[in-house]
């Protein structure tokens, strides 16, 4: 017989559902019989129960938008836990890719890096695999070396992002490697891209007597800015137009800007001789073989500014009879 000084005996209707709502959001397991015990009821009561939260929340997501939950049965826990409903969680090998992919970009701040991964592993990675994932990546976030420049830039990305959607132009000033000074630019933003260990502003520079002292000839070929060599942004009401026929196509674009040095469009024509065609074929996305002979393929590329000389160089072992079309 339930004792009528527990107050659990005396619980309504409406305080029981949101009990077991907090038990859910608690990540406590609800088993029917102990909880039918423990409020002297039946466990078609409480699943009629479970079956009232989870219409809240299926109601709650189509209202809100968001991810939509639901408490389920687990069999290996016996009773209900609370779970994303069709199982939008990354995979455990998916989300230890992506950790592993953004550790070793090495983009970010220690400060920055560390918080972007706690928050992906704990939005997309069912609550008992956190831990393993966490473990996993333990020993590279313990020797994690953050760039050099040790500068927080994200919330200026996102500023300029937002300029490049509405076609608002910018000012920035930018720190000159060469000389270690500030210059100000007046650009028309056009994308962000990532390249080893950077990201990158590229943008048309609006002002035409700038732009003559560049190796630019019309806006078929970009600037491009370090982000974090950007030490202020303002965001101007001016817009700018594009017309349809010069429209910066930006997957064309990454093709050939390989390098992140500014310039124009180059063709290169080269011999290789190394093992792995793949690599270079990978390294030069508009790279196409033109011919093969004993193991030894002939190359053509289209690329962007100068960087492509400087890579060349690099690959001397392997690449020779460089010519530029």
């Amino acid at each position: 017989m339930k004792d009528p000084k527990n107050n659990k005996s005396k619980i309504n209707k409406s305080e029981l559902t949101l009990e077991l709502y907090t038990k859910l959001l608690n990540d406590q397991v609800i088993n029917l019989q102990n909880v039918a015990d423990a409020y002297g009821m039946t466990t078609r009561s409480i699943r009629r129960d479970i079956e009232t939260i989870n219409n809240f929340l299926a109601s709650y997501a189509d209202e809100n938008g968001g991810k939509r939950q639901e408490a389920i049965y687990d069999r290996a826990k016996d009773g209900y836990i609370l779970s994303e409903k069709d199982e939008k969680h990354l995979t455990n090998s998916e989300l230890l890719a992506l950790c592993k992919i953004l550790l070793d970009s090495r983009a970010f701040t220690k400060e920055e890096m560390f918080s972007m991964l706690d928050k992906l592993i704990a939005c997309c990675a069912p609550r008992e695999n956190r831990k393993l994932v966490e473990e996993l990546i333990s020993n590279e976030k313990f020797h994690y070396i953050e760039p050099r420049h040790k500068t927080k830039f994200i919330d200026t990305m996102w500023s300029i992002g937002q300029a490049i959607k509405n076609h608002n132009l910018i000012e920035i000033e930018y720190l000159r490697v060469s000389d270690h000074t500030l210059k100000m630019r007046r650009l028309k933003p056009l994308a962000i891209m990532f390249s080893e260990f950077y990201f990158y502003l590229t943008a048309f520079i609006d002002d035409e007597k700038v732009r003559e002292r560049f190796d630019v000839i019309n806006d078929s070929f970009p600037t491009i800015y370090r982000m974090d060599r950007i030490k202020k942004l303002t965001v101007l009401n001016e817009k700018f137009h594009i017309p349809h026929r010069d429209r910066f196509e930006e997957g064309e674009f990454r093709k050939r800007i390989q390098f992140m040095y500014g310039g124009k469009l180059r063709k290169v024509r080269f011999k290789y001789m190394g093992h792995d065609i793949d690599a270079i074929l990978d390294r030069l996305p508009t790279a196409r073989i033109i011919g093969e002979e004993n193991g030894t393929y002939i190359v053509e590329a289209e690329t962007f500014g100068n960087g492509i000389e400087m890579w060349l160089g690099s690959q001397s072992k392997n690449i020779s009879d460089a010519e530029f079309l």
